[in-house]
């Protein structure tokens, strides 16, 4: 493993680590799309490129300085990104889900905890679900946890395993009580162990994302799997360890982050395979390129998609500036994080609608067009685009929050 590719940065060297990354960016892509369908037979990423992937620093780029990570900024890790997720919407998928989730976790992880991941260097892949659907049962040292738990996306190449697990009560008797912060919330850890703990249920027959290869997984034995508390973040934490103003964003904005880098790639090739259909296609009513009222739609899919895409990028590059002075995001810049993920995937979404109705029997078949179209509409189930969290939006931009509210991963909270 070449570890120049995952080197930290100073501010003199920055423009040179990025480079790098852009220059391995273009010479990747084209691997990427030609094991693409593979890979959705497969139901995972194909090999080759998740070595790639690795070998290139993009599974890591966002890890913070102190574990040998990259910690490229918000707004340049979104467009690397964007474009991965141009080129396979699982590929892109499988990134931001190793980034978000071995990000927070570095951030959040107490030292003994980073000791153990990073003991061979940063070059770490993760997977599995925040989203509790364990239990954990305190007892010396840390944790017994049991559970089942659901999209584990690129869960088949992962070294680790990050599962999130309700509280149980220790003073109930019948040992199934959830254990309840002061406001009566259920309280969440998020708890880490090796891909060896666990099997595989197999069960990733979907619409699309075919080749996240997002399984269900459970423990490997029938007894419950002791995690040190080293090992063990809450999922309401806020305070990073690592990752100096920018580690502030958090499970939150790194999961926004991520989502919404994918949704901007997506969106763009979709467009960009309806554009070839267009200007190809003749059928019974003539070329299609002449069609004034298909030219019209087409325009206003575009519009609305740069508009969203817009929207992010302003969103990310303002939240940039401000980690990279040192500052911690504000709460308002939390909020336009949030909305700006929601907005993006329903202009997608929309986006693909269309384009999927103009191309006719060319989305039929399987084609990039037809598997795009698929992603972008399995994507959009993820919960991280509740209306939930959109109604938190209209909260914090109504200035309806308190003076130390903060934003949580579902919503903003005023503790």
């Amino acid at each position: 493993m070449d570890t120049s590719v995952h080197r930290t940065h100073t501010a003199d060297n920055y423009s040179a680590v990025l480079q790098g990354f852009n220059d391995r960016l273009q010479s990747i892509l084209p691997l990427i799309e030609e094991k693409a369908e593979e890979a959705e037979k497969l139901g995972r990423m194909h090999d080759d490129v998740v070595d790639a992937m690795r070998k290139g620093g993009f599974y890591t780029m966002l890890f913070p300085k102190e574990v040998g990570g990259a910690e490229l900024r918000p707004i340049d890790a979104m467009k690397l990104m964007s474009a991965l997720s141009y080129a396979h919407a699982s590929s892109g998928w499988c990134t931001m889900v190793n980034n978000m989730e071995g990000t927070t976790m570095a951030i959040y992880l107490d030292d003994e905890g980073i000791a153990n991941v990073f003991k061979d260097g940063v070059d770490i892949t993760i997977a599995g679900n925040g989203v509790p659907r364990g239990f954990a049962r305190k007892v010396d040292g840390g944790y017994m946890i049991r559970g089942n738990w659901a999209y584990g996306s690129s869960i088949f190449h992962a070294e680790w395993i990050h599962s999130g697990c309700f509280l149980l009560d220790p003073k109930d008797p019948s040992g199934k009580a959830l254990l309840k912060d002061e406001t009566g919330a259920p309280q969440i850890i998020v708890a880490h162990h090796p891909r060896s703990t666990i099997q595989l249920l197999g069960n990733w027959d979907v619409l699309g994302l075919r080749a996240t290869g997002s399984f269900d997984y459970t423990l490997a034995t029938d007894e419950d799997l002791f995690v040190p508390e080293s090992m063990t973040y809450s999922f309401t934490q806020s305070a990073p360890k690592r990752g100096q103003a920018q580690g502030h964003l958090g499970l939150a904005g790194y999961s926004a982050l991520t989502h919404t880098s994918w949704a901007i790639g997506v969106g763009r090739r979709i467009l960009d395979e309806l554009a070839k259909v267009i200007r190809q296609r003749q059928d019974p009513f003539g070329k299609s390129a002449d069609s004034a009222s298909l030219r019209f739609q087409f325009a206003n899919a575009e519009a609305r998609y740069r508009a969203a895409r817009a929207l992010a990028m302003e969103t990310w590059e303002d939240v940039s500036q401000t980690t990279a002075s040192g500052a911690v995001p504000s709460l308002d810049q939390m909020t336009m994080v949030k909305l700006s993920l929601r907005y993006m995937h329903d202009i997608v979404s929309d986006v693909a609608t269309f384009a999927h109705r103009a191309a006719r029997g060319a989305s039929l078949h399987n084609t990039a067009m037809q598997r795009f179209y698929r992603d972008i509409h399995s994507g959009t189930q993820h919960i991280l685009l509740a209306d939930q969290i959109v109604e938190e939006c209209g909260k914090g931009l109504l200035g309806l929050s308190g003076p130390d509210a903060r934003w949580t991963v579902f919503g903003i909270s005023d503790n």
